[in-house]
């Protein structure tokens, strides 16, 4: 078999096999050599996130995880130059967090309808209907979101932020459906922002009863975004990595991952002993991130995000009160 997968995957090619034909992986082999040989020369290193396509997240994403994970990462890494394999918002983060750092986005259309959903003049009209009360951000909008509220937080420490907190009363936003999950899991009052994840919405609760009415024992484990609804029929409710945690901890025999699907490929690729039953509701701006992508922009140094300074500094200061709570 030819080993065609980069020295940095987590996956060996057995596994990866099970979600990418042993050919495409043939075929990706000198884009992949490509990008390491640039990745190597510019001290550059690629953060991909859960939701990326199997030949990205399993062959030159040097570090994986969710929003939380590659905030962590973006801080500590000693590479030069980011490639952020994510959406816009992302990128921005990394940007905040690191400043001194090149951060490139292969994509600058990689948007988040979440981030889109709500800007800064929003949350200062929030601020004047509701004086005093603390503003928590889910870390999905822009930077300039983020400059104006008081910490962030992602679907892994939402509860653990809000309870931080010394105010019985938090404002919430941009996502609904996360905001109604943290408020049942405190006795804080939690003033909530209309937004949704395009993706998460579109679950149903009578779609995942026909699973288990059609797959004999499935396990079911959904994303905070999901409507109640959803929730109310999942076995588990987590993060991104709380349900990659789950599945590999608990190993069931069938599960479905109420998430973006390619969670579930690359899961399926790490965990070959579990059947994963895959609902696909894609992300449309995270499959604008592809490995020619990221090769081009390696390539070209393109495209390079930055952020005003003035909006970074106050941001840096709601994502660094984030990453300061220990969860």
């Amino acid at each position: 078999m030819t080993n065609v997968i980069s020295p940095t995957s987590k996956a060996t090619n057995e596994s990866l096999l099970k979600v990418l034909p042993e050919i495409e992986l043939a075929a990706l082999a000198p884009t992949i050599a490509e990008i390491e040989a640039l990745k190597a020369e510019r001290n550059a290193v690629v953060l991909a996130h859960n939701y990326m396509t199997p030949d990205i997240y399993h062959t030159v994403a040097d570090i994986t995880g969710d929003s939380l994970a590659l905030a962590y990462a973006a801080k500590e890494t000693d590479a030069d130059v980011i490639v952020f394999a994510g959406v816009h918002f992302m990128a921005e983060t990394a940007k905040i967090t690191c400043p001194e750092k090149t951060v490139l986005i292969p994509d600058l259309d990689a948007g988040c309808s979440l981030a889109e959903g709500i800007t800064g003049a929003d949350i200062r009209l929030l601020r004047e209907r509701y004086p005093d009360t603390p503003v928590v951000a889910y870390v999905n909008t822009s930077a300039e979101v983020k400059a104006e509220v008081d910490i962030c937080c992602t679907s892994g420490n939402a509860v653990q932020i809000v309870e931080s907190l010394d105010s019985d009363r938090v404002i919430f936003l941009p996502d609904q459906y996360l905001g109604k999950w943290v408020a049942s899991q405190t006795d804080k009052e939690i003033i909530l922002w209309e937004g949704s994840c395009m993706v998460h919405e579109r679950f149903t609760g009578e779609e995942l009863r026909e699973y288990r009415a059609q797959h004999d024992g499935v396990e079911i484990i959904a994303h905070p975004e999901c409507p109640p609804d959803v929730l109310a029929e999942a076995d588990f409710v987590g993060s991104t990595a709380g349900m990659i945690n789950w599945v590999k901890d608990n190993k069931p025999n069938k599960v479905v991952m109420v998430t973006e699907c390619s969670m579930s490929d690359n899961v399926a690729a790490e965990t070959p002993e579990v059947e994963f039953v895959r609902p696909c509701n894609l992300c449309p701006h995270m499959k604008k991130i592809t490995l020619d992508g990221i090769l081009e922009s390696l390539r070209g140094m393109k495209h390079e995000v930055d952020v005003a300074p003035d909006v970074a500094e106050r941001a840096r200061a709601s994502v660094e009160a984030m990453l300061a709570v220990k969860v």
